[in-house]
């Protein structure tokens, strides 16, 4: 299947110090860009949160506070994520957890973001009804991915990649390209202020 039915494609993972998009923040942000001329370009980077990470978050992600002591802020990153981010389709494992926590970073940092998105959790559901899980622990089995790392942002973006690329080689171009339409929404500019982190998983 041709890649030419969809624009530049943008696989986004970010790791957080909790779930809460009010009172928590981002600590790696993960970014695998596909453009249209097949040129894939991966770019990662620690994110000074600005406050503790949880110990169950540090020994989830394997992310210390000493890992990011000296890592930016989000606002000095802010430009070049948004350009990053630009002119293409922002898909993520629950693209509402991922999209949520930048779009509240992006404000913080008096920045907009304003992005399509397709989230992965509902395109597995879309293609494989039969499956009772969606989660990318399920995928990774389900599909044969290979995982550099597990919650690490740019190795979990980079899984999201994998699992597009299994579908443009098994699913029929017709299904895919239908399904990818009928899921493909912009996000409501507000976030709620709490989701489930397990769920992006």
């Amino acid at each position: 299947m041709a890649m030419k039915p969809f624009e530049k494609l943008i696989f986004v993972d970010l790791e957080t110090t909790g779930a809460n998009l009010v009172n928590d923040r981002i600590t790696e942000i993960g970014i695998v860009a596909v453009h249209l001329d097949g040129e894939v370009e991966r770019w990662s980077s620690f994110v000074n949160p600005g406050r503790p990470i949880p110990y169950f978050i540090q020994n989830l992600t394997g992310i210390s506070d000493d890992m990011v002591e000296t890592a930016p802020s989000f606002e000095l990153l802010a430009d070049g994520v948004r350009e990053r981010l630009a002119d293409g389709l922002f898909i993520a494992h629950n693209a509402r957890f991922d999209y949520g926590f930048l779009h509240h970073a992006f404000a913080r940092s008096g920045h907009a973001l304003q992005s399509e998105t397709l989230c992965t959790v509902k395109l597995s559901r879309a293609l494989f009804p039969e499956e009772k899980r969606h989660n990318l622990d399920t995928l990774i089995e389900r599909h044969g991915l290979i995982p550099e790392a597990r919650h690490r942002a740019l190795a979990d973006a980079d899984l999201l990649w994998q699992f597009w690329g299994k579908l443009i080689r098994d699913m029929p171009q017709e299904t895919l390209i239908n399904t990818v339409k009928k899921l493909r929404q912009r996000p409501n500019l507000i976030a709620p202020s709490d989701l489930p982190y397990a769920e992006s998983n």
